[in-house]
């Protein structure tokens, strides 16, 4: 599936990250919807919409604005992650409207249940921050589901982010986190 293309980075165990391409789309879109039923197996609504059709962040068309990236062990799709480089009408609905220029938006940090507790959500964020860059961008910006404490702890301590504040909208109340990055 991915032998078409050629890496753009390696992190933990061989796995190889790839920037999706549209012929991506279906694999990306069913990796999301296995984690909202997973979800939803544990009692969360977080995502629900997916299981209904709805994407809020546009996953095809964030493939192709080259904003998704994969991370693949041999033909296995582990997980994934998208990187806006400009605010969608959701960041800017959470976040108001200041800092948006230097700022990476963080979106559908999304891990293959086969690769769960090996530690790949935290080497997915941490590639994220140092192992790609985008000129102009000092850091990167985040939301979670407030509700979430196993989240929240992930992002601010496993992850080195600092809470930002809270922001509510129709969907619920979310954290808001950021990190610095060196900017190149």
């Amino acid at each position: 599936m991915y032998t078409q293309a050629e890496p753009i980075g390696i992190i933990q165990n061989h796995i190889k990250v790839f920037q999706a391409r549209e012929e991506d789309t279906a694999a990306v879109l069913q990796l999301l919807v296995n984690t909202a039923k997973w979800l939803e197996s544990k009692g969360s609504a977080q995502w629900n919409a997916l299981l209904h059709g709805e994407d809020s962040h546009q996953t095809p068309e964030a493939i192709k604005r080259g904003e998704v990236y994969l991370f693949v062990q041999e033909d296995t799709l582990l997980g994934m992650v998208m990187l806006m480089q400009q605010a969608s009408p959701w960041d800017r609905e959470l976040w108001g409207e200041e800092g948006h220029e230097s700022s990476v938006y963080l979106h559908r940090l999304n891990i293959n249940r086969a690769a769960a507790g090996t530690n790949l959500g935290e080497a997915i964020v941490s590639w994220a921050s140092t192992g790609i860059h985008f000129p102009g961008k000092d850091r990167i910006r985040l939301d979670c589901i407030a509700n979430n404490p196993k989240l929240n702890d992930f992002y601010l301590n496993s992850c080195g982010y600092a809470f930002k504040g809270m922001a509510s909208n129709p969907v619920g109340e979310f954290n808001l986190y950021e990190k610095k990055v060196s900017e190149r």
